[in-house]
């Protein structure tokens, strides 16, 4: 359950990050392919544009300890 109150712009990053961790992770899924076949991991350049914008407007474009805290209290299982 989260217990930090994220501002809208901090969410947003939040959300935006999880949407690329989760791509990235599903990139990587060899058994989603074929049997015996590599693919290669390809995350889309609108995912990496939709996450850079969103931790600039949230103000946390190099602050990556600040943005992992809000990610750890917001969704600890990431």
């Amino acid at each position: 359950m989260p217990t930090a109150v994220l501002t809208d712009r901090e969410r947003t990053a939040v959300q935006a990050y999880l949407r690329l961790l989760h791509t990235v992770r599903a990139a990587f899924d060899t058994a989603a392919g074929p049997p015996g076949g590599h693919r290669p991991p390809v995350v889309p350049p609108a995912v990496l544009a939709e996450a850079e914008q969103a931790l600039a407007a949230a103000g946390l474009t190099g602050n990556e300890e600040a943005f992992f805290r809000l990610l750890r209290d917001w969704h600890p299982e990431a």
